[in-house]
């Protein structure tokens, strides 16, 4: 007798977020590449949109429903067709109702990788927000197991809702093959950017925390290009605001959006440091591309960047915004001083990034299946 884990890709139909894309995907293809003798895995998608690229898939089965009309019916638990069986989704997008795990072996396991929804709702749409709040709602109800990417966000989700002891810890990674390109130089080209540039991710969103990478940047005495990458589209000049109020001129500011794996690793590739001044509750997808690829980290202290960097890059404390921009300041300066002290700091982080595998977080995915 075969065992099928069943997973949500709805991901690779209709997008919402590009880390959440990523991780639908290759969460999936090491779960194939990893089943355990007499398993196998099967597709859940929506009606419509793309076709499915999943290698080894036992079936990719089909909803009735698009994936706007799926969650919206997910969200007041209606029927929706998608059935029982050992279930995993690598979000709140899952069938949250009533079953029978013991005599039926029927289990539903979601996961929450950002707490925005709960903490900083403000910085997302109104029916995005509401939404997700909907669906932890129903996993304290009816989740078999709820999975979070660091045990930092899992302390705060056990806050947040009542789920005891089915709260799992399962981190995420960087792309599967993850690595900058032999075509490196020619991918920047292709998207404009200079070589050797200091790296930062985000919007304008105050959780982004780029007001206090820009002030430190410019505190720092460093002379560099600027990069962003993952801004949304239509916020480009919300950002260069930003740097001007912090004091760098348009001329080193180079604005881009959300980037394929390899173009992105090709723009890691020219980074001679990525600073990440969030303190946000959510898993720095950004940040564990640069201990993958062994660039040169500098963070402020939070207790998601203490779990995730730990040694693979310089933690800078701080009682206010004020305060962490100058600590990153001196940080960076520091580290782009001599060629010995980035060289130390890039060891350091691909050291830690081998800590992050797809491949590992899907053993623990079989092995939390299998408990339950």
């Amino acid at each position: 007798m075969v065992a099928t884990l069943r997973v949500m890709v709805d991901q690779l139909v209709v997008p919402t977020e590009p880390p959440l894309v990523e991780a639908s995907r290759d969460l999936t293809r090491a779960l194939i590449a990893g089943a355990p003798a007499g398993c196998e895995v099967e597709a859940i998608a929506p009606a419509g949109g793309a076709d499915i690229d999943l290698p080894g898939v036992a079936s990719v089965r089909r909803t009735a429903l698009p994936r706007r009309e799926l969650a919206a019916a997910l969200q007041l638990g209606v029927g929706t067709g998608i059935g029982g069986g050992m279930i995993h989704s690598p979000t709140l997008l899952a069938p949250l109702v009533r079953h029978d795990r013991v005599h039926d072996h029927d289990q539903t396991v979601v996961t929450v990788w950002d707490l925005r929804p709960w903490e900083s709702p403000g910085e997302l749409t109104r029916s995005a927000a509401a939404w997700h709040r909907a669906m932890l709602k129903r996993a304290v109800r009816f989740a078999d197991a709820v999975v979070a990417p660091t045990h930092a966000i899992a302390q705060r989700l056990a806050e947040l809702a009542p789920l005891g002891d089915r709260l799992r810890v399962v981190s995420g990674a960087s792309p599967l093959g993850f690595a900058v390109p032999t075509d490196e130089v020619g991918r920047r080209r292709s998207i404009d950017l200079p070589e050797g540039f200091v790296l930062l991710s985000g919007g304008p969103a105050s959780s982004d925390g780029l007001e206090v990478g820009f002030a430190a940047i410019a505190a720092s005495g460093v002379d560099l290009p600027v990069v962003v990458i993952d801004v949304e589209e239509g916020h480009e000049p919300a950002v260069a605001e930003l740097a001007a109020a912090a004091g760098l001129p348009e001329r080193r500011l180079h604005v881009r959006g959300a980037l394929d794996a390899a173009d992105r690793a090709a723009v890691f590739g020219a980074a001679l440091a990525f600073v990440a001044p969030s303190r946000r509750a959510a898993f720095p997808w950004r940040v564990v591309d640069a201990l993958t690829l062994g660039i040169p980290l500098l963070a402020a202290d939070s207790d998601v960047h203490r779990e995730v960097i730990f040694d693979g890059g310089e933690l800078v404390s701080a009682p206010d915004a004020a305060a962490l921009a100058d600590g990153l300041a001196d940080a960076l300066s520091r580290s782009l001083a001599s060629t010995a002290a980035a060289d130390r700091l890039a060891v350091l982080a691909g050291d830690r990034g081998r800590s992050f595998s797809w491949r590992e977080a899907a053993d623990k995915v079989w092995h939390l299946h299998a408990e339950l």
